[in-house]
Formats: structure tokens, C-alpha cells, sequence
């Protein structure tokens, strides 16, 4: 086992490698850059529904700006680099880039990141003035909530679900229960995100659950009972809506996981024995069908947490990695976008490896030391 976690982790570091290779210069080719970004905050023209500029970064560059000098082949050339840059000194648009380090190639920035990525020095914020590690940091409670709760509730659902709709298999409740997967499945999350808003969260109906945040404005001022009582009721919504997109595929998994262990000659053989039907489903049954399942626990954590909060956060307005990712990707903040992606690229992968190691923690016959990586 040494071995394996050895190639395991070795393994990581070209993944990783190659992850950023590709997302940078994808990024790199995108228009809008953070150059134009400022470009557009100092001719006024900006546009955004969530970004909060930094006054600091604006004013390094903004006292500068003013008309252009005289023309001439060098200044158009920086100027038309940029959409939005005609009328702008071609010294300022230096300095611009200068300040976000676009001066210098793009392999030479890569390196320069990469160097840094390492010793897990993320840098600032372009347009927070802020570490991206201070951002993150504020953040992750939000969405280490939802991801958590989340997590735990698909599995509490799924399992038992999935377990009676193979023990079922055919029945009426099995149909009955499908339909309800079915809805799982053909409703996305942030959908049934905005259906509880409407219904409970005072769009429509009734207004029986808050719409912003997760937590009041007063809640350091209450007892801890309502403190606690308070977190519950701003999450619920949030939790529900990423629940009802989550449980379907688990449902799915852990029938079928079940109907494949069933149909297996060790099963007959317990049966032959005179075991009760119990001591084989859940004494011999379920611990191998489970494998699959609960060692996909770290993945299904993260998947959540990271991928499936995006639109539900900006719907509850919970100010998580969510939010926090869809601003930078908007305002071109690159620093959070590749701080955050190198992160929680580096935590999957980690978690990944965990998930391994959790199907010889439940099944010690598991020998990753015969396969290859």
C-alpha cells in the first residue's frame, strides 16, 4: 500500500501541471482581460453585477489618465491592443499593464505563478486589494456548510432508498420511487432553487424562510440555541435545493450496486444455507454494495461543495467560493480564478487518493499494490 499512496502522489504533480498548462492559456485567449477590465473602470464603462473594484488599484493608475499625445505607430500599437483603450495616454496603458504584470510574456507569467503556487504564496486579488488566501479563507465557511450538510443529507436519502428500491426491484414502490428520481434527475438544483424561493422565501406565497445570507445581522447577539436555530433556518432552503439535484444519481448507484451483489453465487449460496433473508442482505450483501458507494464519499463531498453551490449561492446571495469564483471569472480576476483553481484542483486530487484508500479501509481484500496507477 506504501507503494501505491508513493505513485499515487508522484502522479499528482503532472496532473496538477497539466490542469494549469491548460486553463491558463485558455485564459490567456479569452478577450476581456484584467487589463480591459480597468481600462473600462477608468473611462467609465464598466459593467458588472457583483464586482467590487478596489479604489486602491484604480487610483495607482486612474491619476494618470488623460488624453493621448501626439500619434504615432508605438502609441497606436499599445493602444490598440485593448478594446475600449482609444483615447487613453499609451503610458497609462503601460503602467496598467505593468501593475498586473502583463508586461512581461505569458510563459514568463505562467513560470512566475507557478514558482509561487508552489510555496502556496497566491497573491492578491486584482480588484479586492485583498490575499486570494484571505478570501478564500472568509468564504469557505459558506460553502463548507452547504457542502456538508448537502453531502450528508443525499447519503442519509440514497442509501436507504437505493437499498429498498433493489430489495423492491419491480414492485410498485420501486416504479413510484423512480418517478420521484426521475424528477431528481430532469430538475437542475439552481431550478428548484428559484421554485423554493417563490414558494417560501416571501416570492409569491409564503415568506417563511430568509433570502440573503446565512446567518441575521443580530445573530452574535443571540443565546446559542438561537444562534443555532437561526443557522438552520437560512440554510434550509439553500441545503433543500442542492439535495433534490444530488440524491438521484446515489439513489441509482446504490440500487444497482445492490442488484449486482444480489445476483451473485455467493448470495445463492447463503440462501442454500438457511440464512435469513436479512442476514444476507445486510449481513453479507451490503458491506460489499456499500464499497462503491461510501468510498465515493470524499469525491461526492467536493463535488458539491466546489462545482454544485455556484448558482444556488447566487440565488440565496451566499457569499461562498461560489459567489466568490463567478465574480473573479466576470471580472477577469486572475489571481483568485487560478489561486482557487490550483487549490481545490490539488484538494480533488487528494481526495481523490482518499476515496482509494477508503475501499481497502472497508474491504481489506483490496490489494492497490497489483494494479498499476
Amino acid at each position: 500500500m506504501t507503494a501505491y499512496i508513493i505513485r499515487r502522489l508522484l502522479l499528482i504533480i503532472p496532473t496538477l501541471f497539466g490542469i494549469m498548462v491548460i486553463n491558463f492559456f485558455i485564459v490567456q485567449a479569452a478577450p476581456g482581460g484584467p487589463v480591459e477590465q480597468m481600462i473600462a473602470v477608468i473611462k467609465g464603462t464598466a459593467v458588472s453585477a457583483t464586482a467590487r473594484v478596489s479604489g486602491t488599484a484604480t487610483g495607482d493608475v486612474s491619476s494618470q489618465s488623460g488624453e493621448r499625445g501626439a500619434p504615432g505607430s508605438a502609441a497606436d500599437a499599445v493602444t490598440s491592443k485593448y478594446r475600449g483603450a482609444r483615447g487613453l495616454d499609451p503610458d497609462l496603458i503601460r503602467e496598467i499593464e505593468k501593475l498586473y504584470g502583463f508586461d512581461k510574456p505569458a510563459h514568463e507569467r505562467f513560470i512566475h505563478m507557478m514558482k509561487s503556487y508552489v510555496v502556496f504564496d497566491f497573491g492578491d486579488s486584482f480588484f479586492r486589494d485583498r490575499k486570494v488566501v484571505d478570501l478564500v479563507i472568509e468564504k469557505m465557511p459558506v460553502s463548507i456548510s452547504l457542502g456538508l450538510w448537502t453531502t450528508l443529507l443525499v447519503y442519509l436519502i440514497s442509501i436507504p432508498l437505493g437499498v429498498a428500491k433493489a430489495v423492491r426491484d419491480g414492485t410498485a414502490f420501486d416504479v413510484w420511487t423512480s418517478a420521484l428520481v426521475i424528477v431528481g434527475y430532469a430538475i437542475p438544483g439552481f431550478l428548484f432553487a428559484i421554485l423554493l424561493v417563490v414558494l417560501f422565501a416571501g416570492g409569491s406565497y409564503f415568506d417563511w424562510f430568509p433570502l440573503r445570507g446565512l446567518t441575521s445581522p443580530n445573530w452574535v447577539d443571540l443565546s446559542w440555541p438561537a444562534r443555532i436555530a437561526d443557522y438552520f433556518w437560512h440554510i434550509t432552503l439553500p441545503v433543500l435545493a442542492l439535495v433534490i439535484g444530488g440524491f438521484a444519481g446515489l439513489t441509482m448507484l446504490t440500487k444497482n450496486s445492490f442488484l449486482d451483489q444480489i445476483n451473485m453465487q455467493y448470495v445463492t449460496t447463503a440462501r442454500a444455507k438457511g440464512l435469513s433473508e436479512n442476514r444476507v442482505l445486510y449481513g453479507h450483501v451490503f458491506r460489499n454494495a456499500m464499497l462503491i458507494v461510501i468510498a465515493g464519499f470524499p469525491g461526492a463531498f467536493i463535488s458539491i461543495l466546489f462545482t454544485g453551490a455556484l448558482l444556488v449561492e447566487i440565488i440565496f446571495s451566499l457569499d461562498g467560493l461560489g459567489l466568490l469564483g463567478f465574480e473573479a471569472a466576470l471580472n477577469r480576476d486572475y489571481p483568485v480564478m487560478f489561486g482557487t483553481l490550483f487549490f481545490f484542483t490539488l484538494l480533488g486530487l487528494f481526495m481523490q487518493l482518499i476515496g482509494d484508500l477508503a475501499y481497502h479501509v472497508i474491504d481489506p481484500r483490496i490489494d492497490f499494490e497489483a494494479r498499476e496507477v
